[in-house]
């Protein structure tokens, strides 16, 4: 599996209140700082002794750690890291706090800081963030390695990556990868990011996935951006006009599945039939999953997952 992130990384320190106004930041907000700003507030964070953890963020460089751990399988980063790496620095952390699964060696080096993000807790506990993009949007397209993309079991993607600045590479470095994915029959999957991003041009995201886009997950605001459906069963069954399998988390409700399956090789539930927008949407759950274009006589499957309770719920 190969994934490309902007490669950030999440410091968490606790301030008092003068060092949130020295700074400019507004309490209880989040803010976006400018590379000087941030890299003061970082040394002036190292120097008082203030950081209480620094780990690897970005939910493509998670996924991938993620993936590593639980499989116990390799996969691939591709994004950007500091050249010079000071020992207990910011992107130091990142290396060390991420799986040795995880296969480090194609990031592209760049002179200066990769993305921050800091958490800054007062001492009422309220937190107010800051974040420094630095040069996480700086992969060139000549930094993406074809034969690795070639022998991936997927492309993971997130919407993120096709906004940035103009001017920035990243883009392009994105639609390079795609490009050697969609040569190589290697499925692309993309997490839609925020609602935010995709409210902005949902046609322009529709086009997108229909073009270039095999395993699209989002959540139930995402999805409701995207296909004006608020519910997600019916917004991931919209989704399927575009891509051939979808997930979407609905917070407490869990986790819908959509996908297709070839008419002939349906399998029915042993599990109840449950209610929906689409009347017990779950009756062939157990069928596998194929893309469209491998269907004869393509049929529309759906599945829910309940939320798991890993800890007691509060009273």
């Amino acid at each position: 599996m190969v994934g490309i992130d902007q490669t950030l990384v999440d410091i968490e320190a606790k301030v008092d209140e003068a060092f949130i106004v020295r700074y400019g930041l507004s309490a209880g907000h989040s803010l976006v700082i400018e590379d000087d700003v941030a890299e003061a507030l970082y040394q002036e964070l190292v120097r008082n002794n203030l950081i209480t953890h620094q780990f690897a963020g970005g939910t493509i460089g998670n996924t991938m750690h993620n993936y590593s751990v639980l499989a116990d399988d390799r996969s691939v980063l591709l994004g950007v890291m500091c050249s010079n790496i000071e020992i207990g620095g910011y992107a130091y952390r990142y290396l060390c706090n991420t799986s040795s699964r995880t296969d480090l060696n194609y990031l592209q080096g760049v002179d200066g800081a990769i993305g921050r993000c800091f958490t800054l807790i007062g001492d009422s506990g309220e937190r107010t963030f800051a974040i420094s993009p630095g040069h996480m949007n700086k992969l060139r397209p000549e930094s993406i390695p074809e034969a690795v993309i070639a022998g991936a079991s997927a492309l993971v993607l997130t919407s993120y990556l096709v906004r940035c600045k103009p001017g920035e590479p990243m883009p392009d470095a994105t639609m390079k990868a795609i490009e050697y994915a969609k040569k190589h029959d290697v499925p692309v999957v993309l997490t839609l990011g925020t609602k935010y991003v995709i409210a902005d041009n949902p046609a322009w995201w529709q086009e997108f996935l229909q073009e270039h886009v095999s395993i699209l997950a989002m959540n139930e605001e995402e999805g409701e951006a995207l296909t004006g459906f608020a519910d997600p069963l019916s917004a991931a069954n919209k989704a399927l006009d575009w891509v051939d399998l979808v997930l979407c988390t609905a917070g407490p409700a869990g986790l819908y599945m959509a996908g297709f399956t070839e008419e002939e090789a349906k399998r029915k539930t042993q599990h109840p039939l449950l209610p929906g927008a689409i009347p017990e949407f779950n009756q062939f759950e157990f069928s596998r999953a194929m893309r469209h274009q491998d269907c004869v006589n393509p049929l529309r499957i759906y599945s829910h997952i309940a939320p798991i309770w890993a800890a007691p719920r509060r009273s």
